[in-house]
């Protein structure tokens, strides 16, 4: 997580992802979803800031569908409420991390 120093009252959260076991991707994709929303919400906390001043999500996903997408889509909503931020998704190969499932970004405006 970075604070711009020279963009104030921005910070970047990155790296709020979740793990696979060995257990089958589609198996695990749902109930290991949230597991980056309570992520994002600690390094939101951690700085001193909460949901509402999230700007933009931007989501990585490995082997992205539409069943994927809607089990994240039910997850913002229920963490963001009606105030959505800016959302991105986007279908990647792999993450740095082989196990990761799925890593999310943040972009958030500080007070």
């Amino acid at each position: 997580m970075i604070v711009a120093p020279n963009a104030r009252g921005i910070a970047y959260i990155s790296g709020r992802g979740a793990r696979a076991s060995t257990v089958a991707f589609l198996a695990r994709f749902s109930p290991r979803s949230n597991r980056p929303g309570a992520n994002l919400g600690a390094a939101l906390e951690g700085i001193g800031a909460s949901l509402d001043q999230v700007a933009k999500l931007t989501v990585y996903v490995v082997d992205h569908d539409m069943s994927k997408l809607g089990v994240l889509t039910q997850n913002v909503v229920e963490m963001f409420g009606a105030n959505l931020p800016a959302q991105t998704s986007c279908l990647v190969p792999k993450l740095a991390i082989d196990p990761m499932l799925f890593e999310v970004e943040a972009v958030v405006v500080l007070d």
